[in-house]
């Protein structure tokens, strides 16, 4: 196998980066901030949202324009 295709430290195959999602629904009670959901689908986002009894989720485009929250 060609050394292009493996990790020098891990000796994996390389893997190209998961492509950025149009919109993240994030977690912001906790201690930080964490992604919990992402995905190009702006009403799939809302209504999983929607769905949501507990407040602190933020729902943010690829640039972190905040769009909706859980209040």
């Amino acid at each position: 196998m060609s050394r292009a295709f493996v990790k020098e430290d891990a000796g994996e195959r390389w893997t190209p980066p998961a492509p950025a999602c149009a919109y993240q629904v994030i977690w912001t009670a906790g201690p930080r901030p964490e992604v919990l959901r992402e995905t190009d689908d702006l009403l799939d986002a809302l209504q999983w949202l929607a769905s949501r009894d507990r407040s602190g989720f933020e729902l943010r485009d690829r640039q972190g324009l905040l769009l909706a929250t859980v209040a």
